[in-house]
């Protein structure tokens, strides 16, 4: 059986990420929560959709690499 593959914070990155959550509660409480899953379960690769698969899904053509992009700000 093949392992999970999970990115794990280790706990100064916890701190930061729960920090930055706390700060953010009154303003964005959406980000917040993001923040704090994140701060405490990781992120698990194996249920992360791929940008390809993203735009595919969204009904966008693929990316060209030969083709500028534009800088959003």
């Amino acid at each position: 059986m093949e392992a999970a593959m999970r990115i794990v914070f280790d706990p100064a990155e916890q701190e930061a990420l729960r920090a930055d959550a706390r700060e953010m509660a009154d303003g964005d409480p959406r980000i917040a929560y993001v923040l704090e899953r994140l701060a405490g379960e990781g992120v698990d690769l194996d249920a992360i959709t791929s940008w390809e698969e993203l735009r595919d899904k969204l009904g966008q053509p693929p990316l060209d690499d030969s083709v500028p992009t534009s800088h959003v700000a």
